[in-house]
């Protein structure tokens, strides 16, 4: 098995609605993220020979979602959650990129350069 990662970052906004700390404040973070592809098969012809996924493909599916829904933006809004954790946000990116990219199998997302979350179904 091969599993391919392609790293982004976005800088954006979000408050945590129910939290008991400080984090209820609006707030901002540097994120990273992660999107992993895995499968078995390479392709055995043609511009992609050898490869599992095409790392311009990975970014193709991503970038707009970046630029129109996380970086500079207020992720409470661009992404109508009301308490977007870096759970959430794993999830709903997984669900936005899964018909994209069919071999998918993981995003991860650092909220702090000490604090990560994986989500993968």
């Amino acid at each position: 098995m091969w599993t391919l990662t392609k790293r982004f970052t976005f800088e954006a906004a979000h408050r945590l609605a129910y939290h008991d700390g400080k984090c209820a404040r609006l707030h901002g973070h540097s994120w990273v993220g992660y999107i992993e592809c895995c499968g078995v098969e390479l392709f055995e012809r043609g511009s992609k020979t050898g490869m599992l996924i095409d790392y311009g493909d990975m970014s193709a599916a991503l970038e707009p979602i970046v630029d129109g829904q996380l970086d500079h933006h207020y992720l409470n809004e661009t992404l109508n959650l009301e308490s977007p954790t870096s759970e959430v946000i794993a999830q709903w990116l997984y669900n936005a990129l899964k018909t994209k990219l069919p071999l998918l199998s993981a995003v991860t997302i650092e909220e702090t350069c000490t604090s990560r979350c994986e989500y993968r179904p």
